[in-house]
């Protein structure tokens, strides 16, 4: 029996033994190819766990309860009332290290201090709700960002934060109001959660507000509302209740880029919702920033370097943060990690990371009036 050759084997075997650079060029394809496969792999995040349900009545999937020695427990930069009135129940952003799509349900380090650095001074005002979830992990959000597929199970995070949020409700809530504390995959969870559980139902009459910075909220020309929700409006006044505060910061001499996540207006006719916590009636305002800071100072108070204003225009619309007096070497070595305050931005994300912190005594101020405003309309 004859073998027949394919013609392009023939090229290529002639090619191969004609070119001495053939067999090192190819072997340098190869490696590089291994190379590449091995660092996609380095980033693709393993296989999630099997799905079960969390047991929200076990105080171990929660990071902070009211009168627990936990993340919300410590030192925080404003003095705690000795009987809030009101709740918070607070879901954090994205910033579990794991190497799984989906965070296992475990206190890792990361988890506890963003807690602590965004949600533990809300403590001063309202008794902290805080659990934790099987969130989509670091791992997912960089391995989707580089179009290797989608990653973590949106579903499963959700779940887990809805049933904590059924504990609250059936075992802690007591009809008090409640203020939902979210920021970017946490406040996306949290305007689902506002969509399906509250908006339009007789719980609302319980919602003190909605603060919700790192979420695109869509609002039509024209209107003042999101269309995410039926019935719950911004809020413009510090004692208003039942009402959403969202916005994504940039600062003023870096605005939102063309690839930008945040800030960017979602297309013709429509543009994104943006409320100041300095001032929800509108116009710029100071800001009152805390920013986490390593021990024995865990909060740094700056109260005259930033002010901001809501920037809308035909491209974007963003909460804009500008200095008022440049920072002192002590504030910006303090503040460490937080440089991006007055550094290199990252052109697609913005101030993104400090979007609560950069107005958190705005927000505590916020939550202060709201609490006197609900209880004494309840009376």
């Amino acid at each position: 029996m004859k073998l027949r050759v394919p013609k392009r084997a023939k090229v290529f075997c002639f090619f191969f033994s004609k070119n001495k650079f053939f067999l090192p060029f190819s072997i340098l394809l190869l490696l590089s190819a291994f190379e590449l496969t091995y660092h996609i792999v380095q980033i693709l995040p393993a296989p999630a766990p099997p799905i079960s349900r969390a047991d929200y009545m076990n105080e171990a999937n929660w990071v902070c309860r009211p009168g627990r020695n936990d993340a919300c427990a410590g030192s925080i930069p404003v003095a705690r009332q000795s009987n809030p009135k009101i709740d918070c129940f607070y879901v954090y952003p994205t910033t579990s290290a794991a190497p799984t799509a989906n965070a296992p349900l475990a206190l890792s380090p990361e988890v506890a201090r963003t807690v602590h650095d965004q949600f533990a001074p809300f403590s001063a005002v309202c008794r902290p709700f805080a659990p934790l979830y099987r969130q989509r992990t670091l791992r997912a959000l960089a391995a989707s960002g580089l179009h290797l597929g989608s990653f973590g199970d949106r579903t499963r995070a959700y779940n887990d934060v809805r049933d904590a949020w059924h504990a609250y409700l059936a075992h802690d809530n007591n009809n008090r109001g409640f203020v939902l504390i979210g920021h970017s995959q946490g406040a996306n969870i949290l305007a689902r959660l506002i969509r399906e559980e509250i908006d339009g139902k007789p719980i609302q009459s319980q919602l003190v507000s909605a603060i919700l910075p790192g979420h695109n909220f869509a609002v039509p020309d024209g209107a003042d509302a999101t269309s995410e929700f039926r019935f719950i409006k911004p809020c413009r006044a510090a004692t208003h209740t039942g009402c959403l505060i969202a916005y994504a910061s940039f600062r003023a001499d870096s605005p939102p880029a063309a690839a930008s996540v945040y800030g960017r207006n979602p297309g013709t006719g429509q543009h994104l919702l943006c409320t100041n916590p300095a001032a929800l009636a509108g116009g710029p305002a100071p800001l009152t920033p805390y920013f986490p800071a390593a021990a024995p100072a865990p909060f740094i108070a700056a109260p005259t370097l930033l002010a901001a204003t809501c920037v809308h225009n035909a491209d974007a619309t963003y909460l804009s943060i500008s200095l008022n007096t440049a920072p002192t070497t002590e504030l910006r070595a303090a503040i460490g990690a937080n440089a991006v305050l007055f550094a290199a931005v990252p052109p697609k994300w913005g101030l993104h990371v400090l979007d609560i912190n950069v107005a958190l005594g705005n927000l505590i101020q916020i939550i202060q009036a709201e609490s006197t405003s609900f209880t004494t309309l309840k009376l």
